[in-house]
């Protein structure tokens, strides 16, 4: 035993005995409802989903290999943003992030993937509104530059003019690539550089399963004809050998400050000064 060469004449935590008190008890009254009300609760739970609740609050540990990322849990969508009102239907948008997780783009490797997220900050909520999959042949001589003019083209359609960029491997010199690109097509752009040192199953785990398994967490229709699907319905936080490259993509752009959100539509009111005055 690991106390043999120790001078305990046993090990120190023999005889003690673990005092477990979960948040809530089995008849569902709070331990603490002075400090943790019953709607203080359920809010907690909506925020970090039912794994961490049943770790963090109840003292049930769900271990990560269980986890799934269920794409049944996805609120599909059709609407498109209106930038006059800043909405998606009846969502209020309050900010936008555009992030890209480089690759080579070329065939067999691992995917080049582009998201645009929006956020409803008041309801919590997040749409995957695009994600563009980038490829290139393989005879490509610039892959890269060739996927930054995809990238902007992607922007303009869009009218967006900010964007994150991944600079872990391969990335490091995407930002000055893209910026040449931008100028020499007469584009303004800004890049923010961001590094991830957080192995990509964590990543993808503590980004997406929250939102997802509480119900937060929505895509456009049109997301359902892009990989992202099949990367849901394959993918284990361990031992996984599929491709992930999307999902890891959305988990960088949630884990982002989102950029403002305002309405274009509001109209500019005039006002006329009385200068009819005597000095």
């Amino acid at each position: 035993m690991v106390y043999e060469k120790n001078a305990f004449s046993m090990p120190f935590l023999s005889g003690y005995k673990i005092l477990k008190i979960p948040i809530v008890d089995s008849a569902g009254n709070p331990a603490w409802p002075e400090l943790f009300p019953l709607e203080k609760i359920e809010q907690m739970r909506e925020t970090v989903g039912p794994r961490h609740f049943s770790a963090q609050m109840m003292l049930d540990f769900i271990a990560p290999e269980r986890a799934r990322l269920d794409p049944g849990g996805l609120h599909l969508y059709s609407e498109e943003f209106e930038a006059s009102t800043a909405k998606i239907g009846e969502n209020l948008i309050s900010g936008s992030v555009l992030y890209w997780d480089p690759s080579t783009g070329r065939s067999k490797r691992d995917n080049s993937a582009c998201v645009l997220l929006y956020r409803d900050d008041k309801n919590r909520r997040i749409f995957i509104h695009d994600i563009l999959y980038l490829t290139v042949p393989d005879s490509e001589q610039f892959p890269l530059s060739r996927q930054c003019d995809m990238v902007i083209d992607f922007m303009n359609v869009r009218h967006l003019s900010k964007i994150t960029i991944e600079t872990n491997g391969i990335g490091g010199g995407l930002p000055e690539i893209m910026r040449d690109c931008a100028v020499r097509r007469g584009s303004n752009i800004y890049v923010n550089r961001v590094s991830n040192n957080r192995a990509k199953s964590e990543r993808i785990l503590a980004a997406i399963e929250p939102v997802l398994s509480t119900g937060r967490l929505y895509a456009h229709t049109r997301v359902q004809q892009t990989p992202l699907i099949s990367e849901m319905i394959g993918w284990s936080p361990v031992a996984y050998s599929g491709h992930d490259d999307g999902l890891d993509a959305v988990a960088g752009a949630i884990a982002q400050t989102p950029i403002p959100v305002r309405p274009l539509g509001h109209s500019f009111q005039t006002f006329t000064a009385n200068t009819n005055f005597k000095l």
